[in-house]
């Protein structure tokens, strides 16, 4: 799932313009790393929800920003794995 995950991650920030061949697990998704200011980062979670049933609370772009995208990707599996188990 992780692997998925990531690939769609590294899918929508070539769809929104952002140079993802430098782009590996220990990049951050915020300053110094892909660069993604807020409105880009709801973008992309928005595109994530969408994808994968989620929900990211609002407090939760600050962290998001300074996750890389390894972190990301994990979270977004561990979450969706857990939302399949608590539907069983």
């Amino acid at each position: 799932m992780r692997d998925e995950v990531r690939t769609f991650v590294i899918d929508q920030l070539q769809d929104m313009n952002y140079d993802v061949d430098e782009i590996d697990d220990d990049t951050t998704l915020g300053p110094s790393g892909v660069d993604l200011e807020s409105l880009a980062l709801s973008d992309l979670s928005v595109r994530v929800e969408d994808r994968y049933g989620l929900r990211f609370a609002d407090d939760e772009s600050e962290k998001l920003a300074l996750m890389t995208v390894g972190e990301f990707t994990t979270m977004v599996a561990d979450r969706v794995a857990g939302a399949t188990t608590d539907n069983r």
